[in-house]
Parts: structure tokens; C-alpha cells; sequence
């Protein structure tokens, strides 16, 4: 209700909500349990997620991609993290029906994800002992939530299809940068608000002119 209520958002509302309680409450909302402890999390034993460890470096720690890929259940590092990340294979699933359906268009995840697909290649290409492979950037984390079901809201999102392709390499790019060099092992939040300041700009940049329109011409003003 902030900025006017239900398609009025400068920002995406979950990503904004989040991000605050981030800032806030930054140990509570980093400390992970395990994964099977349902009954004990009043007592529960905290670990490393997947991009905790590829922040420090310690890859030889990290499962398979299959084994992220499915959120396979056993202990923290073998797929667990944040509630709607830990299986990529059923976001997936989503997106597809969402793209089969019409709901969405492919233009912002496909875009988020390729480019963070490219980054991390090249960085990976370049220093394999010091940057992660670009799967393990794609199988962990809330990359694929966020590319999939927040990037992809209609009010803070671009409206031209050049804009949402802008907005996704954007979102894509600032993730792998927070990621790898910033203070947080997730940027997938953070890269889409930042992004979400610019869509105003990006469908200015990439408004397209009717078909059959005319060209704008100032008449000249007599100062007779």
C-alpha cells in the first residue's frame, strides 16, 4: 500500500518485504538448519547452504548438480536453503506450464538465467579454482525462483519485450556480481529491486512507435 495500493508497486512486494527483514534480522534470516530435523528445529544444528560454500571457496564440499537440481533430502549441503529454492526441477515445471499457458513471456527468465550462465562461464573459464561453474550458480540458491516468479511480475517489469530482454541481463548480471564480490553468497533479491528502479527508463528507452504513426513535428511559433 506504500506506493498506491495493487498495481500501483515500484518495487516487487515480496522481494521489498524480504529484503527488509534481511537487513533487519540478519542472523535469523541466515542461519539454516539442516535438513532432517523437522521435529527438533527448536534445537536444531545450522550448516553452510551451497553458495555459502561457493562463496568461501570450498567446492570440493559441494554435492553433484544432480543432487541440487532434484533438492535431493539429506543433510543442509545436498539441496536445502530457503522455502521455494530447493527444488529446481519444480520451479522449472512451473515456468514451463506458466510459459504454455501465456502467463508470462520467456524474454526476463530466459535472459536472468543465460546471462548469469555466461558470466559465470567466462569467470569459470578463466580461474576454475576460484570461481564456481556456472551450473552450481544456476542448480543453487533462489536464482531460478527469482527469474522464474519474481523478475516476471507485470507491475515492476518492463513492458517491451527489448526492455524485459534489458531488465534480465541487468538482473542476471548484478546477481553473479553480489554473488562472487559482494558481501552476501545471494544477490537474486537486491539485483531485481535495483533493476525494478530502472524499468521506468527501460520502456522509455524501448517504447515502440504505432504502426502507421506519424512523426512528431513542432510547428514553428510566429513572434509576429
Amino acid at each position: 500500500m506504500t506506493f498506491g495500493g495493487l498495481g500501483c508497486n515500484i518495487f516487487n512486494p515480496a522481494l521489498a518485504g524480504r529484503c527488509f527483514l534481511l537487513v533487519s534480522f540478519p542472523a535469523q534470516m541466515t542461519s539454516w538448519p539442516e535438513a532432517g530435523q523437522l521435529a527438533q528445529y527448536a534445537d536444531a544444528t545450522t550448516g553452510a547452504t551451497p553458495l555459502a560454500l561457493i562463496k568461501a571457496g570450498q567446492f570440493d564440499q559441494l554435492p553433484d548438480v544432480v543432487t541440487l537440481f532434484v533438492g535431493y533430502p539429506g543433510t543442509l549441503n545436498t539441496g536445502a536453503g530457503c522455502l521455494g529454492e530447493v527444488c529446481e526441477l519444480a520451479l522449472l515445471i512451473g515456468l514451463f506450464y506458466m510459459l504454455w499457458k501465456k502467463i508470462i513471456t520467456w524474454h526476463v527468465p530466459v535472459s536472468i538465467l543465460l546471462t548469469v550462465f555466461v558470466f559465470a562461464g567466462i569467470m569459470h573459464w578463466i580461474n576454475p579454482t576460484e570461481f564456481a561453474s556456472p551450473l552450481y550458480h544456476l542448480a543453487s540458491g533462489g536464482l531460478l525462483l527469482g527469474a522464474c516468479y519474481m523478475a516476471t511480475d507485470y507491475v515492476t517489469t518492463p513492458i517491451t519485450k527489448s526492455g524485459k530482454l534489458l531488465f534480465g541481463i541487468g538482473c542476471g548480471a548484478l546477481t553473479f556480481c553480489i554473488r562472487q564480490f559482494g558481501g552476501y553468497p545471494e544477490g537474486v533479491s537486491f539485483s531485481i529491486l535495483l533493476m525494478n528502479l530502472l524499468v521506468p527508463y527501460l520502456d522509455r528507452m524501448t517504447k515502440t512507435k504505432p504502426f502507421g504513426a506519424m512523426p512528431h513535428r513542432k510547428e514553428a511559433k510566429s513572434h509576429e
